[in-house]
């Protein structure tokens, strides 16, 4: 066959295909409505899921490092009782060992961050302090956790400031003793940014705090006892040196590296390096839970668009039989029939997914600016929507398949009708 008869062949299917669902246009303009709402309502159900997905996640992710390196205090696993030749051969069991002599910090840190800076892997290192405290409230002391944070390091790995709901974070550079309160903390003690706080260390040192502004994490448990100071802030307090540090929070450019990179880390530096994986287990399971029923209803309801077509398609073939048969006898072979009918499949799915893309959209758009307020987020204004092409790619895809699918099965069956039984029964 020919490139120009193929063509005329094509016009001729195509033609008789659009006059088929003109004759029953409310058939078609059902069958396309299906797929439509279907398309609509995965795009919103995914964009919203995942959105929300999103918004948990940074809760988590956009302040968690993905490998932290700490040095944790624990047993010699040396006793001396394995150290005297009687015993040296035996099963040595001591009970309530206690640790001796060990210490938080992280030693040649310095060293260990320039190190990790020029690993091709990682994509930044945040030094912090960790200083348990009491807050002097009158006669009560509150319990309480000041980290000492480089400033423009966590600005810029954690996105320290979308936290900061109130005050300049810079401020705990620019100003010495100066504090950012956990909102759960600031609340308990009536603290207002310009006040002064007093802190006692376990070590029974007293010191004067300027609050300059307030964090919050959305996590309620957490903010009434975490708050934000600089690292000099921090040493000071705990009265060690400026190059004392206790976690080195290490952000990495794939994320999936960072059991790997954690193991490497803790043979290389003889420190323990936790990865985020192991420390969010739980979370990130829920996490792709929820994605796995978003996409599961949002192909539920394609799969269910994809049946009605089939239905509506079996008895237009029912219903034009007539047709069929004259087609047939006036010399169109089964494959032609096959093809309009796939034909009539293939528009409603991709005038119904198109449309359905749009109002997707839309719907989606309209969600995104439904207001969302919660204490727990105040930076929070509206609900989270995630506008991914790939849904819209996966939506048209899966669209297309469903209902040429759809299409195929019927079409085989006219296909195969016999003209002569049709008009010998007329």
């Amino acid at each position: 066959m020919t490139r120009k008869s193929r063509w005329y062949n094509f016009k001729l299917v195509s033609r008789i295909a659009i006059a088929l669902m003109s004759a029953r246009m409310k058939q078609t303009v059902v069958a396309a409505t299906g797929v439509t709402f279907s398309i609509t309502m995965f795009i919103t159900l995914l964009s919203f899921m995942n959105g929300l997905n999103g918004l948990l996640d940074g809760l988590i992710l956009n302040r968690s490092a993905h490998v932290r390196m700490y040095n944790e205090l624990r047993p010699d696993s040396m006793q001396p009782v394995s150290l005297v030749e009687s015993f040296r051969n035996s099963y040595n069991i001591v009970r309530s060992v206690k640790p001796a002599g060990n210490s938080a910090e992280i030693r040649n840190s310095i060293a260990i961050m320039k190190a990790l800076e020029s690993d091709n892997r990682v994509k930044g290192v945040a030094p912090r302090v960790s200083a348990q405290v009491f807050f002097n409230v009158g006669n009560i002391e509150i319990t309480g956790n000041i980290i000492g944070v480089d400033v423009e390091r966590e600005a810029e790995l954690y996105h320290f400031t979308d936290y900061v709901t109130s005050g300049n974070f810079m401020d705990l550079k620019n100003l010495p003793n100066s504090i950012i309160l956990g909102k759960g903390a600031a609340d308990q003690m009536l603290a207002e940014i310009g006040d002064v706080v007093q802190v006692t260390t376990p070590a029974g040192n007293k010191f004067s705090l300027k609050v300059v502004g307030f964090f919050q994490s959305g996590l309620g448990d957490l903010d009434k006892v975490q708050s934000y100071a600089s690292l000099a802030t921090t040493q000071k307090l705990l009265g060690k040196p400026a190059n004392f540090v206790t976690d080195l929070m290490v952000k990495l450019h794939n994320i999936e590296l960072a059991p790997e990179v954690a193991k490497e880390f803790r043979y290389i530096f003889d420190t323990q390096a936790e990865d985020i994986q192991t420390t969010n287990a739980q979370f990130d399971t829920g996490t792709r839970i929820r994605t796995l029923i978003s996409y599961a209803v949002g192909i539920t309801l394609l799969i269910v668009a994809g049946f009605g077509i089939y239905n509506i398609l079996n008895m237009m073939i029912y219903e034009k039989m007539d047709t069929i048969a004259i087609l047939k006898a006036t010399g169109f072979s089964g494959n032609d029939v096959s093809r309009v009918f796939i034909f009539i499949s293939l528009i409603l799915g991709i005038s119904g997914a198109l449309a359905g893309l749009l109002f997707g959209f839309t719907l989606s758009s309209i969600i995104d600016r439904i207001p969302f307020v919660t204490p727990a987020l105040p930076t929070i204004k509206t609900f989270p929507v995630d506008y991914s092409i790939k849904y819209y790619i996966i939506a048209m895809v899966f669209a297309v398949c469903t209902t040429y699918f759809a299409g195929w099965f019927p079409s085989r069956k006219a296909s195969k009708i016999d003209p002569v039984i049709i008009i010998r029964g007329k």
